[in-house]
């Protein structure tokens, strides 16, 4: 194994670790990462979408195992994101990307400060158990929109909209988990017909996501704090903010 794999698969392992304690995929942050080592755009963005789903796969074998998972609650937003994920590809073709793209990172920069400053001392550690179709479905909807407009995983809208809604964010953590996978693979599908993969990186940088992942929410389940993940999950959407604003600028 040379030194380039070497880096990279610690890197796809460390940035899906890091990115399950949230429960949002590293994608957005791996592939400038690996164009910056020296891996062409056009192989980085196919094994950037894989180490998503693999990573959220390997969060979701751990939710599953450990029987933390809420299907019944994440069943509406994968249903829904699928289904209207096309419809924002198509408007993408209409509208000016870059004015959307503004409005998106004012939405994480948002989400991500009122997620890590935000506090309602009353009710702070008190989190809602029930399991609604209408608020799911609905972050559902925005979240494959913007997946097909953007060409990103719904990990940033529905992370932030379901904690809004009074959910324990380490549920909404799995459950966000759970529903990346789907926008990921589908992508990835796309590039894999065209011929734009090296399985050679794919495997290396799947294998160690997949590891990262599942140890990552695993970590976040037995050592954090649903507060903390919280927190956890507002530095997320910032550093996610932080990616779509560089591409913005310098696209």
């Amino acid at each position: 194994m040379d030194t380039l794999t070497i880096a990279i698969s610690l890197l796809s392992f460390a940035l899906s670790f890091i990115f399950a304690l949230g429960g949002v995929g590293s994608a957005l942050v791996l592939i400038p990462t690996l164009v910056w080592l020296g891996i062409p755009f056009n192989l980085a963005r196919p094994t950037g979408l894989f180490v998503n789903a693999l990573s959220m796969s390997g969060a979701t074998y751990s939710n599953f195992r450990e029987k933390r998972l809420d299907l019944k609650l994440g069943i509406p937003i994968v249903v829904s994101s699928v289904a209207i994920a096309p419809l924002g590809a198509w408007v993408g073709h209409l509208l000016p990307g870059h004015y959307v793209m503004y409005a998106f990172i004012a939405f994480l920069c948002f989400s991500g400060l009122m997620m890590m400053f935000f506090k309602k001392s009353k009710y702070e550690n008190q989190y809602r158990e029930d399991r609604p179709f209408t608020g799911p479905f609905l972050v559902g909807v925005l979240a494959g929109f913007f997946s097909g407009l953007l060409g990103v995983g719904g990990g940033g809208i529905i992370s932030p909209l379901m904690i809004m809604q009074g959910f324990n964010p380490k549920k909404v953590a799995t459950v966000t988990a759970f529903s990346v996978p789907f926008s990921s693979i589908t992508a990835f599908a796309a590039y894999a017909l065209m011929g734009s993969i090296s399985v050679r990186l794919l495997i290396f940088a799947g294998l160690a996501a997949w590891a990262g992942g599942y140890m990552g929410t695993g970590f976040m389940h037995n050592r954090m704090k649903p507060g903390t993940v919280k927190k956890c999950l507002g530095a997320v959407l910032l550093l996610l903010a932080a990616r779509l604003l560089w591409v913005v600028l310098t696209g």
